[in-house]
C-alpha cells in the first residue's frame, strides 16, 4: 500500500429486501463515514470481480445471502485468491462464510450450540423435542428454514439440510466484534419479532461465551457477529456465527454507540491493509 489514500471496493446490495431490516440506510452511513478516510466505491457483489482489480482492498459489507449470487462468489474468492488482493473480512473465516459445516463440528466437540445433526444415523443424538428445525446446509437470512413435527423429520434429511431441535428460548441475543473486541450487544426481547432489537448488557459470562466463538474462528481482523439464544435451563446457546457480511443493526444504538463503531471499523481497516501491506500482499 502507498503513502497516497487507500482505495477500497465497498461491495454492497443496497436493494436486497431484507425482512425487517433496510441494508442499505446501514452501508450508506457507514461509507459517508469511511470516504474520511478511504478513497471508496460501492458496487454489486455480481460486479467485483470486473472491478476489484482497481483497488488496494476489498470490504464485503451487506451483500446479501451468497446463496442468491453463488456463481460470482465463488469467482470473487477464486479471483481475490489468484491475485492476493485483501479482503475485509478475511476469507478465512471458519463460520458462516465457508458453510454450516461448523455447526456440526461444535457440536461434535461438545461446544455450547444447538446441536445440529446432517444424517438420519446421528438424529439420535439430538434431545428428544416435539418440533424440529430443518434448514439448508448453505442457507441463510432463514431461506428455506423450517420447522415440522419429530414425526416429519426423517422424510427431509438428504445430505443437504440440518437438523436441530426446537428449542422454546427466552430470547435471542447477538455479540458484536471488531478484530477480537467487544462493541455492543443487542437482543430481541419478544422471539416472534427477531429484528426489533434493543440494547443488551451483557454479563462477564456472556461475554466469556461469546469470546469463545470469536476465538475459535481465528481471524485477526473483520467484522463479527455471534448470534445466540438463552435456553430454558438460561444458558447461552450459539445459533449462528456469522463472519462474512453480518447486519450491524447501528440503527439501534445512539450517536455515541454508532460513532464508537465506526472508529474501531476505522482503526481494524487500517491496521488489516499495513499488516497485508507488510506481507507483501
Amino acid at each position: 500500500m502507498s503513502s497516497a489514500r487507500p482505495r477500497v471496493l465497498y461491495v454492497t446490495d443496497l436493494a436486497y429486501p431484507a425482512r425487517g431490516r433496510r441494508y442499505c440506510d446501514e452501508d450508506i452511513f457507514l461509507t459517508s463515514r469511511l470516504r474520511e478516510h478511504v478513497d471508496l466505491a460501492l458496487c454489486h457483489p455480481r460486479d467485483a470481480v470486473a472491478l476489484m482489480d482497481g483497488f488496494d482492498a476489498v470490504v464485503v459489507r451487506n451483500s446479501g445471502p451468497v446463496m442468491e449470487y453463488r456463481d460470482a462468489y465463488d469467482a470473487f474468492r477464486e479471483r481475490a485468491s489468484a491475485t492476493g488482493t485483501p479482503v475485509y473480512n478475511p476469507l478465512t473465516g471458519r463460520g458462516d462464510m465457508a458453510g454450516k459445516q461448523y455447526l456440526l463440528d461444535l457440536t461434535a466437540a461438545g461446544r455450547p450450540v444447538i446441536p445440529t445433526v446432517d444424517r438420519l444415523e446421528d438424529l439420535h443424538r439430538l434431545p428428544e423435542a416435539d418440533r424440529y428445525v430443518v434448514k439448508p446446509r448453505l442457507g441463510a437470512d432463514s431461506i428455506g428454514l423450517r420447522v415440522v413435527p419429530a414425526d416429519a423429520v426423517r422424510g427431509l434429511v438428504n445430505g443437504d439440510v440440518l437438523v436441530q431441535p426446537h428449542i422454546d428460548f427466552a430470547y435471542e441475543v447477538s455479540f458484536y466484534y471488531v478484530d477480537h473486541s467487544f462493541q455492543y450487544a443487542l437482543y430481541a426481547p419478544d422471539p416472534e419479532r427477531r429484528w426489533q432489537l434493543e440494547p443488551y448488557e451483557p454479563s462477564a459470562d456472556d461475554l466469556g461465551f461469546a469470546r469463545r466463538f470469536i476465538e475459535w474462528n481465528t481471524l485477526g481482523h473483520g467484522i463479527q457477529r455471534v448470534d445466540a439464544c438463552r435456553a430454558p435451563g438460561g444458558e447461552l446457546l450459539l445459533v449462528e456465527l456469522e463472519d462474512l457480511n453480518p447486519y450491524l443493526s447501528l440503527d439501534a444504538l445512539d450517536d455515541a454507540g454508532r460513532e464508537a463503531f465506526v472508529s474501531a471499523m476505522v482503526t481494524s481497516l487500517r491496521g488489516f491493509l499495513r499488516d497485508t501491506a507488510a506481507a507483501g500482499r
